[in-house]
């Protein structure tokens, strides 16, 4: 029989011994975990790599916002200027008279394309003429409006021999030969309203004022006389008020033009050709007395007219391309009579003007983000008047053709100034139309 002080001491030790392998068992058979502080690691780590991805896509979209923000700066020279051109070449008054526009060029957007982790990118598409609007209109935006003062000023010269007389063979004239030189000079001061009714129709209100003076020098021969006259005539007042709509036919896509239709009234508001006073006693009738000139020179052209046109606008990075196609419609009058000295009227009929077709064309390039030049050619050819339905016999067709150049400046976001000039290339064009305008967004 065992002692029982012996044996718990050994039961004891056994029971810890079998504790202690059962525990270092259990340690080599568990799996291996990281601890709290492994997991807090990984995770912080994770943070960061989230942190640095963040802020590398909030790098692109801060450069992707300052290169949208020069492309709306562009596009806004773009539209003013484009605005400018649409304007300048559907304004053509009746007396297609030249005029000069300035143009930007439209640039594609530039730098890093922003996308989105773990989505595959879209596929590459051609960029719009204007990205950043939702369909946008190059002529006046709706609910807008702009005004634009502008001054204009004409030179033109003209050398005339008139014959009154017959010939008894080539060498021998007997009669009268009258040798004249008209210098005429034009300025208007115009105000053009234009409002925008919708993403694509505007309407336009221009307003001009008129002064005007001419100066005629004179030879007659075989009068007894060979010293030169002078006779001189001026005129200032309100001139014929004009009326537009355009409308923008299409939405192209990169690489088609816009495409824009107007249709323009010119009323009578101006001083009537028939209503001022004409040196005409004995002129008009063939004798050699008298000048048969107006005493006082009219504002307007006496005559409606309806112009109904089309224009196409091309961007070309960094050109922009246009032209533009117009016809004139002048509506006769009927029962004319013009006034003459000593309060009398000398009855003329029924008078109607020439029809006008219009064709013009050229291209604008971008110098930098405020600036730009262009140059274009407008032609016109002008049937000839009918008096009493019958082709007067001293009208003929006459062709006009100017070379324009103009250059524009952006001042601010609203106001630009355009400055255009335009030299004439046939012997009935005006010599020289200068033309400044400050056209400015509301």
């Amino acid at each position: 029989m065992q002692n029982p002080s012996l044996s718990r001491p050994l039961l004891m030790s056994g029971g810890l011994a079998l504790m202690l392998g059962a525990a270092a068992v259990q340690a080599q058979q568990a799996p291996a975990r990281p601890n709290t502080q492994q997991r807090i690691d990984n995770l912080q780590r994770q943070l960061d790599e989230h942190r640095q991805e963040i802020e590398r896509l909030r790098s692109q979209v801060s450069r992707q916002e300052s290169s949208q923000q020069a492309l709306q700066e562009r596009m806004q020279q773009t539209q003013d200027a484009a605005r400018t051109t649409a304007t300048a070449i559907a304004a053509q008054p009746a007396t297609a008279t030249a005029g000069a526009v300035a143009h930007a060029a439209p640039v594609e957007a530039q730098g890093p394309r922003l996308v989105q982790v773990g989505v595959a990118p879209a596929a590459a598409e051609a960029p719009p003429v204007v990205p950043m609007f939702d369909q946008p209109g190059i002529l006046t935006p709706p609910g807008r409006y702009v005004l634009e003062p502008s001054l204009q000023y004409g030179y033109s010269s003209s050398n005339r021999v008139a014959l009154v007389g017959y010939t008894i063979i080539p060498a021998l004239l007997i009669g009268l030969v009258d040798v004249r030189e008209v210098k005429r000079n034009t300025l208007t001061a115009a105000l053009t309203g234009r409002w925008g009714l919708s993403n694509r129709l505007e309407a336009e209100l221009r307003v001009p004022y008129v002064y005007r003076s001419d100066a005629s020098i004179s030879r007659e021969i075989f009068t007894g006389s060979a010293s030169e006259q002078s006779f001189s005539s001026r005129g200032h007042a309100l001139g014929d008020v004009e009326m537009a709509l355009r409308y923008q036919l299409n939405q192209p896509s990169a690489d088609r033009p816009y495409l824009i239709g107007s249709l323009r009234f010119k009323s009578r508001t101006g001083k009537d050709p028939f209503d001022v006073v004409t040196d005409c006693v004995t002129r008009c009738i063939g004798n050699t007395t008298g000048t048969g000139l107006p005493l006082d020179l009219p504002t307007g052209s006496g005559f409606y007219s309806l112009q109904p046109g089309l224009t196409w606008l091309m961007a070309s990075d960094p050109a922009v391309f246009f032209g533009g196609i117009s016809y004139t419609h002048n509506f006769g009058r009927s029962d004319v009579s013009r006034r003459v000295l000593d309060g009398q009227r000398e009855y003329i009929g029924s008078i109607k003007p020439g029809n006008i077709w219009g064709l013009n064309f050229g291209m604008g390039m971008a110098l930098n983000d405020r600036s730009s030049f262009s140059m274009g050619i407008d032609l016109s050819s002008i049937g000839r008047t009918k008096q009493n339905g019958t082709p007067v016999a001293s009208s003929v067709r006459t062709q006009l053709a100017t070379l324009l150049m103009g250059y524009s400046y952006r001042l601010s976001q609203r106001t630009t100034l355009n400055v255009s000039v335009g030299a004439g290339l046939t012997r009935d064009t005006p010599d020289l139309t200068l033309t400044v305008r400050l056209p400015m967004s509301f």
